[in-house]
């Protein structure tokens, strides 16, 4: 019995100091200032496309946040901002999911379809439109915090999607629309940089590069100061 002991000892104090334990409390321990009068998790919507819906970068970000966050992934594959196109994310059922989830924190990442050969001649709309959506949630009760992030950059693909047309004109939208409103950035699409290979098809990032994006949103929340009284 006292040798049983000693073996339960060893193993808790290995997974006490291992280096995944170090990492994992890390993680849950972000130095966020958050005032939660009923102490009840902080909620994190994140809205998009299949970068969103389909990745596991939602449920990295859990993991980083830990149990204080409750993290809703709210991504409709093809989905656009543009309102002119055949999937407008607010026409999808994810978009009323979202609201009614009622978030403290919205996590927008959209823009990869709207760069689409069919749609480039409506892009003339794409911040107006964007806007539109990002109003519908500031109008919540819930009065979330609302984060913009610049989508991954496009390598080669199958695909209508074009990488010049996203860096040249999607990605300067999205952050030109961010300072008008004065909302914070996440630069997601820099972060990448070179590398294709975090990427399964050009366009959607492998689970290396989900775990990059979590980093980047866990980080720009981190920095923020969040009231949900």
């Amino acid at each position: 019995m006292k040798a049983k002991r000693l073996m339960i000892i060893a193993i808790a104090a290995f997974f006490l100091v291992s280096p995944l334990a170090l990492k994992m409390s890390d993680w849950q321990n972000p130095q966020v200032s958050v005032v939660n009068a009923d102490s009840s998790p902080i909620k994190v919507a994140c809205v998009g496309d299949s970068i969103t819906q389909d990745t596991k970068y939602p449920a990295y970000l859990q993991m980083m946040l830990g149990d204080k966050y409750s993290v809703g992934n709210f991504g409709s594959r093809e989905s656009t901002a543009l309102l002119l196109s055949w999937k407008p994310y607010m026409n999808q059922s994810e978009f009323q999911s979202a609201k009614d989830f009622k978030p403290n924190i919205v996590v927008i990442m959209l823009g990869t379809n709207d760069g689409l050969w069919m749609l480039q001649s409506f892009n003339e709309s794409f911040e107006q439109d964007y806007a539109t959506l990002i109003d519908s949630f500031q109008q919540l009760d819930s009065n979330p915090q609302i984060l913009i992030a610049k989508p991954p950059p496009i390598f080669t693909n199958s695909s209508d999607l074009s990488s010049t047309y996203h860096s040249n004109t999607i990605i300067p939208k999205t952050e030109d629309l961010a300072n008008k409103l004065n909302l914070p950035i996440i630069n997601v699409y820099e972060t990448f940089g070179d590398h294709a290979d975090y990427f399964d098809d050009g366009v959607h990032p492998n689970s290396q590069g989900a775990e990059l994006i979590a980093s980047k949103v866990y980080g720009a929340i981190s920095e923020q100061s969040f009231s949900t009284t």
